[in-house]
C-alpha cells in the first residue's frame, strides 16, 4: 500500500512541475511529516528500468523463406513433359518476402494450398518469384510443361531443383524398352507396364535433375551373328618423302550389332589419327586396325582415318590400298594424284574400274589436282583380290630467278655531332628485273650510287624513291651477282654524355637473304646495342663478306683501270679542283660533261659488327645503341 501511494503521489508532483514550469533542479528532496520523498523525473525514470527492465528484442532470422522440397510428377508423351511441380515453402520473417522459383519451369497455373495463385516477375528477368505473408509452410502446386531434347539419338529431359534441400521426380514415359540415365541424381525405381515406363528418383541439390534415355538394344540381336556391308574411299597422295593416305569408312549392319570393326592395312602403314562422332578408341597390331564405338551399333556408322608410308617416289609404284576384310560387299573407290613435279605415265588394276573422281564423294570430288586419277571397286567380300600399280615419272623442277639480292654489306660512320655516313653494297642477281627501287632515311641526302662498278644518276619515283637500272642475264642461265653500292648522309641529334641513337639502312624492294653492318662510332664513346630494338642483327664476331660479287671484284679500281672504264675516284679537295679547271676551260662557267663520283668510304675509329639474316622486300633496318662517353679514354 505504501509503493502505491508512492507512486501516485510522485506521479502528481511529477505532473504539477511540468504544469507549473517548475525546473527540476529547484525540487528539491524534502521530507514531509508523513515520510514521502519527492525525485526529479530522470531518477525516477532510473528506478522504473532498474525495477522492470525491457526484454530484449529477437535478432532477425538469418534468411526470410526457404525452399525446403520439391516433388515433380510429370508424364511425358513425345517431345513434351507436362504435369505438377509441388514447392514445400517454409517462412520465417513476419510480413512480404519474395521466395524466387526454380529456373527454367514453364508455369500454366499456380495454387497455393489449394488456392489459386498469381507469380510476380522480376523488372528485367524472366524469373518468377511467390510472394508471401504468412509465416510457416506453405505448400505451391504448379502445372508445369518441360521440352524433351533429342541429342544424337537420345531423348533429354532436365529439371531444375534450385537450391532445395530435398527433390524427388515421377515420371512416367509413354514407351517401353528403353534404358534410362540419371544425372544429378539416384534412380531409386524403374518399372515397365503394358502403357509404358516409370521412373522414380531423388535429385542430390547443386545441379539440375537429368533424366536420358534412348531405345534399349534388342538383346536378340545381341545373339545373331554379325553381318555387315562396307564403303571405302581412300585418297592416296604420292609425295616426294611419303605418301599420305586419308580414307573414309562407312559400315552398314545387316544383322546383329557391331561392338568393333577391323580394316586391314598395307605393309609399314602408319596410322595418324582415327576420328568419327562414335568412335571410343583404336589399336594396330600386326597390319591390323581395330576401331571400337562408344555404344554398339545397329545401323551404321561412319568415320576417317589418317597414315602414311614410305614407297618408291617414282618409275612403277604399287599403291596401297585399305581393306574391309569382315564385311560381305565392299565398294567404294580409291583416287591417286602426283604431289610435286611429276606425273601417272601408265596404269594396271585389277578388281578396280576407272572412274570420273566427282562421283566418289566429297572427299576425292573436291580435289584440283590435275594428275589426279580415280578408280571405284568393284563390288565384292572383303577378301576379293585388289591390286593398283602405276607409273610415275618424276621431273627435277627448275628455278627460275626472277631477282634477288643475296648478301648486303652495310658500313656506317657516326661523329659526334649526330653525322652519320652509310654505305650500302649489295650482291644482286637478276635476269628480269629493269630497276632496283630504294627508298633511303626522310633525312638523308645521297652522295654516290653505282651498278656493277659504273657510277650512274639515280632516277625518281613517283613516290621520291631511287630506281637503279640493273643489269639483265638470259632467262634460264644462272645470273652472276654484281655489286650495287648506294652512299649517303643522314643527319640525328647530336651525342651527348650519354644517350640513345638509332642508324637508319635503305629499304629495297628484294629480300635479302644475309646482311652484316660494320658499325664505326667515335673513339671517346662506348656503344652498345639494344637487345631486342636492333630488328634482325645480332652482336658477332666480324667475318669478310661471302659472296663472290664481293670476293672476285676488289672494293676500289686503280686509277688507270677508272680511266680506262670512264670512271675515276676523287677526294673532295681534287673534285673541286678538276670542276674548276673545267669551268675555266668552257665558255659560259659549265663543265661539257658532269660525271658522278664514286666516294671511297672511310674506315675509322672503334667499330661494331652485326649480322642479320632474311630482310624481307621494302623493310628499312634500323639499329638502336645506348652511347656514354668514356672518361678514362677523355683524360688520356
Amino acid at each position: 500500500m505504501d509503493r502505491l501511494r508512492l507512486f501516485v503521489w510522485g506521479s502528481v508532483l511529477i505532473a504539477i512541475a511540468i504544469a507549473g514550469g517548475v525546473s527540476a533542479s529547484a525540487q528539491s528532496t524534502a521530507t514531509t511529516s508523513d515520510g514521502w520523498v519527492v525525485l526529479p523525473v530522470s531518477e525516477y525514470a532510473a528506478l522504473k528500468r532498474a525495477a522492470s527492465p525491457a526484454e530484449p528484442e529477437p535478432e532477425p532470422p538469418p534468411v526470410e523463406a526457404t525452399l525446403s522440397r520439391i516433388d515433380y510428377n510429370l508424364k511425358i508423351d513425345g517431345d513434351l513433359a507436362t504435369g505438377e511441380a509441388r514447392l514445400t515453402v517454409d517462412v520465417i520473417k513476419n510480413g512480404w518476402v519474395r521466395v524466387p522459383l526454380p529456373e527454367g519451369l514453364m508455369v500454366r497455373e499456380a495454387q497455393l494450398d489449394g488456392h489459386a495463385v498469381n507469380l510476380a516477375t522480376q523488372q528485367g528477368t524472366s524469373r518468377l518469384d511467390l510472394l508471401l505473408s504468412k509465416t510457416g509452410r506453405s505448400v505451391l502446386t504448379l502445372k508445369i510443361v518441360a521440352p524433351v531434347k533429342t541429342v544424337a539419338g537420345t531423348d533429354v529431359l532436365q529439371l531444375p531443383v534450385s537450391n532445395s534441400a530435398v527433390s524427388h521426380a515421377a515420371i512416367e514415359l509413354l514407351r517401353q524398352g528403353v534404358d534410362v540415365r540419371i544425372t544429378g541424381g539416384l534412380l531409386l525405381e524403374h518399372s515397365e507396364s503394358a502403357t509404358g515406363s516409370s521412373w522414380v528418383a531423388n535429385g542430390k541439390g547443386g545441379e539440375p535433375l537429368t533424366f536420358a534415355w534412348r531405345r534399349k538394344v534388342d538383346d536378340s540381336r545381341l545373339t545373331q551373328p554379325l553381318r555387315l556391308r562396307g564403303a571405302i574411299t581412300q585418297l592416296v597422295g604420292l609425295g616426294e618423302d611419303a605418301t599420305q593416305v586419308n580414307a573414309e569408312v562407312q559400315l552398314e549392319v545387316l544383322q546383329g550389332v557391331a561392338q568393333d570393326v577391323h580394316v586391314q592395312l598395307p605393309e609399314q602403314f602408319t596410322i595418324n589419327q582415327v576420328s568419327g562422332a562414335l568412335v571410343s578408341d583404336w589399336d594396330v597390331k600386326n597390319r591390323d586396325l581395330q576401331v571400337w564405338f562408344i555404344e554398339p551399333v545397329q545401323s551404321s556408322v561412319r568415320f576417317t582415318l589418317t597414315g602414311e608410308l614410305r614407297i618408291a617416289r617414282s618409275g612403277n609404284v604399287d599403291v596401297p590400298l585399305l581393306r574391309l576384310p569382315g564385311v560381305e560387299r565392299e565398294t567404294g573407290g580409291v583416287a591417286v594424284e602426283v604431289l610435286g613435279a611429276g606425273e601417272i605415265k601408265d596404269r594396271h588394276a585389277s578388281g578396280l574400274v576407272e572412274a570420273e573422281a566427282a562421283d566418289l564423294g566429297q572427299l576425292i570430288a573436291s580435289r584440283q589436282s590435275p594428275s589426279l586419277i580415280a578408280f571405284r571397286l568393284n563390288p565384292g567380300d572383303g577378301n576379293l583380290s585388289r591390286t593398283l600399280s602405276l607409273d610415275v615419272a618424276r621431273y627435277t623442277p627448275q628455278a627460275v630467278l626472277t631477282a634477288n639480292i643475296e648478301e648486303a654489306e652495310y658500313n656506317a660512320l657516326i661523329a659526334a655531332d649526330g653525322k652519320v655516313l652509310v654505305q650500302s653494297r649489295f650482291a644482286v642477281r637478276n635476269n628480269q628485273r629493269n630497276f632496283l627501287k630504294l627508298i633511303l632515311p626522310s633525312s638523308a641526302v645521297l652522295w654516290s650510287a653505282s651498278v656493277a662498278g659504273r657510277p650512274i644518276r639515280p632516277g625518281r619515283g613517283p613516290d621520291g624513291s631511287l630506281l637503279l637500272p640493273l643489269e639483265k642475264t638470259r632467262s634460264g642461265v644462272e645470273a652472276p651477282a654484281f655489286i650495287v653500292e648506294v652512299s649517303y648522309l643522314d643527319r640525328a641529334a647530336a651525342w651527348t654524355d650519354k644517350g640513345r641513337a638509332r642508324v637508319s639502312l635503305v629499304a629495297v624492294d628484294l629480300p635479302i637473304s644475309k646482311s652484316h653492318l660494320l658499325l664505326h662510332h667515335p673513339p671517346l664513346f662506348r656503344v652498345t646495342p639494344v637487345a631486342g630494338l636492333t630488328g634482325n642483327f645480332r652482336v658477332a664476331t666480324y667475318t669478310p663478306p661471302s659472296s663472290p660479287a664481293f670476293t672476285s671484284a676488289p672494293r676500289s679500281a686503280t686509277s688507270e683501270q677508272q680511266q680506262a672504264e670512264g670512271e675515276i675516284s676523287l677526294d673532295q679537295a681534287e673534285a673541286k679542283e678538276l670542276v674548276a679547271k673545267a669551268r675555266q676551260n668552257k665558255p659560259g662557267g659549265r663543265p661539257a660533261r658532269n660525271l658522278p663520283l664514286r666516294v671511297v668510304f672511310p674506315h675509322f675509329g672503334p667499330s661494331i659488327f652485326l649480322i642479320s639474316e632474311l630482310t624481307s622486300e621494302n623493310q628499312a633496318p634500323t639499329v638502336d645503341f645506348d652511347f656514354q662517353r668514356d672518361r678514362k679514354r677523355g683524360e688520356r
